[in-house]
């Protein structure tokens, strides 16, 4: 996702957020704020999984060795 769209869902999760503390959510407005917090989540996944994809450890020697995943 683009940046101005996950600024978007950010704004709209932090309102509903201020709303819940407030006056309460709709059941609606519930359903919303979850389905933006898993998006946001993924998203956040998405962007820390291809740092860590381009991370590569080098030893005394100079060889370069990618960082592995966890099984």
């Amino acid at each position: 996702r683009c940046d101005m769209e996950q600024d978007r869902m950010i704004e709209r999760i932090n309102a509903l957020a201020k709303k819940a503390k407030q006056e309460g959510l709709t059941p609606e407005e519930t359903v919303e704020r979850d389905q933006l917090r898993k998006a946001y989540l993924a998203a956040v996944r998405a962007n820390v999984i291809g740092q860590l994809d381009r991370v590569y450890f080098v030893d005394a020697d100079g060889n370069e060795e990618k960082l592995k995943k966890k099984k």
